[in-house]
């Protein structure tokens, strides 16, 4: 935001010095200001929505990934059974491709691929355990192939293209009113400008870092506005142990 407001800043003070304000603020700027103030809430409101599911995405990822693990290690314990140990490092390697795959390392058609193999220990474990326990295992399949497409549509397509352009563009004009208006005492023109400039600029780069929720691939990237995905790392931890 720093290099933005002293830019604005500067500006303000060479339009006041060569005397170019000549703008009056009217009830019609204010009234501007309003309503793109409105138009970044319902932005703002939309975005929102998909974070707040993005964030459940990781922990209900994981979740799916132990109770299959939880399976294969009942069949492991009780049968001694080879598929099951098998399964159970497919798991594990699951669970490390998704990290992967929130990172960008690998791609979306893997981790399908990856999740359909899973038929074939299915198929194995027929002879060794009750229908409904591999039913169970066939909906944590399902839930997770469903989460993976979403994390992706979330992570790939933004919430509203067009709406952010014009928020933008009209916050770019008031920002040019702002430092054109003329308004004395002259220090009170600056705190109005860089408070009200402050507050677009910032509501408008929150909204596009909140749209996409799973940046964890950008490098040198604080990640505190990303979903967490501790759950799956404290899985992969307890997997490995």
């Amino acid at each position: 935001m720093l290099p933005f407001i002293i830019l604005i800043l500067l500006a303000k003070l060479v339009v006041h010095s060569q005397g170019w304000e000549f703008i009056t603020l009217s009830s019609l700027f204010t009234a501007l200001i309003s309503a793109n103030i409105f138009l970044i809430g319902f932005l703002i409101s939309g975005v929102l929505v998909d974070y707040k599911e993005a964030e459940k995405i990781p922990g209900d990822m994981a979740t799916s990934l132990e109770t299959l693990a939880d399976e294969c290690r009942i069949l492991l314990e009780s049968k001694q059974a080879d598929s099951a140990k098998k399964c159970l490092t497919h798991v594990m390697y699951l669970s490390n491709l998704i990290l992967d795959w929130f990172h960008k390392k690998e791609r979306s058609a893997t981790i399908m691929a990856e999740l359909t193999k899973l038929n074939s220990y299915f198929l194995l474990f027929e002879n060794l355990t009750q229908a409904n326990f591999i039913v169970r295992m066939k909906q944590e399949q399902s839930s997770l192939r469903r989460l993976v497409n979403r994390a992706n549509t979330i992570r790939e397509t933004s919430f509203n293209r067009s709406g952010y352009t014009i928020a933008e563009i009209i916050s770019f004009f008031l920002i040019v009113g702002l430092v054109l208006t003329r308004l004395d005492p002259f220090y009170e023109n600056v705190f109005f400008v860089t408070f009200v400039s402050f507050i677009l600029i910032y509501m408008i780069m929150l909204i596009k870092d909140l749209d996409n929720p799973f940046e964890h691939y950008i490098q040198n990237k604080e990640t505190a506005d990303e979903a967490s995905l501790k759950p799956l790392l404290d899985l992969k931890n307890r997997l490995e142990y």
